[in-house]
């Protein structure tokens, strides 16, 4: 949604939207304007079908965003993007339903999961925008195929920064969006934590990432939190976990704040330390990123 100065955003009420076959789309993942709300004051009007913009590169986290890219509103650099054809998806019977199916996928751990609104609609095209602040900071495009392809399909997604979204949509993701001293929500790009898969067997260990958007392989430099050990035969390890040492006299706060934990580094990046309540963690620095196949 695009408003200027000024304009206030209708109020929205939370719609529960069953589909055809008795498929279920999810409370609160669809917004409609309150009763006697008007269109939004300057919607999205470019095309909803387009090629992904040429200065998005090759092997891009953003690659195959296509024209949900055009939509955002970022207040910086858009973060994750991708394509319909990304997924073998099931065509589904509305627009809603193709959504859901979108929002719900396992990959996109970083994309809220309600709040979305119809900020455009076409015979074959419904653009739905999650806002915050009257600017879109995430949008999914679906499409109706036609013939053997019948039904509606993710066509194209974008998001900005997790950072971007509201507080408690952000404390639904998957991914860890940590905050400065002031309590301001620090961009993804400076750090971030998150749970390891489950389809290795790393879901107790915490992965925690500085300053990605400073490596080419987009990893940064990585720190690990493994209190039942599933990992200490790693040969990259610079250091181990422990969960109560004293804190180094040359470590450095780095102001990075999740839930009452506080980050330290230790002096030569070996190991990053976490205080919480008075208590302290270290968790090991690795050489070189790891990452679940």
């Amino acid at each position: 949604m695009r408003i200027g100065a000024g304009q206030v955003v209708a109020g929205f009420v939370a719609l529960l939207a069953v589909a055809g076959c008795g498929s279920e789309v999810p409370e609160g993942l669809v917004l409609k304007e309150a009763k006697g709300a008007g269109a939004p004051a300057s919607p999205y009007a470019g095309p909803l079908k387009a090629k992904t913009p040429s200065w998005v590169g090759e092997d891009s986290p953003l690659e195959g965003g296509g024209a949900a890219l055009l939509t955002l509103e970022c207040k910086g650099k858009p973060s994750s993007a991708g394509s319909g054809s990304d997924y073998d998806d099931d065509p589904m019977d509305s627009p809603e339903e193709a959504l859901a199916a979108q929002v719900g996928d396992q990959f996109w751990h970083d994309m809220p999961d309600r709040d979305y609104r119809v900020e455009r609609r076409t015979g074959t095209r419904v653009l739905f925008s999650y806002d915050v602040g009257g600017r879109t900071r995430a949008a999914v495009i679906v499409a109706k195929g036609r013939a053997d392809k019948a039904g509606w399909r993710g066509e194209t997604r974008a998001s900005c920064d997790p950072s971007e979204f509201r507080r408690a949509d952000r404390e639904r993701l998957d991914i860890k969006v940590w905050e400065d001293r002031r309590g301001r929500p620090v961009s993804t790009t400076k750090i971030d934590s998150s749970m390891g898969p489950e389809h290795c067997d790393w879901q107790t260990v915490e992965f925690l990432h500085l300053d990605s958007a400073k490596d080419r392989r987009g990893q940064g430099r990585q720190y690990l939190r493994d209190p039942e050990g599933q990992l200490t035969d790693l040969k990259t390890l610079r250091s181990s976990y422990a969960e109560d040492v004293p804190m180094p006299a040359d470590a450095v706060d780095t102001g990075y704040r999740h839930h009452g934990r506080k980050l330290w580094l230790a002096a030569d990046g070996a190991a990053a330390y976490v205080r919480t309540d008075g208590r302290v963690e270290r968790w090991p620095g690795v050489t070189e990123p790891v990452a679940c196949a």
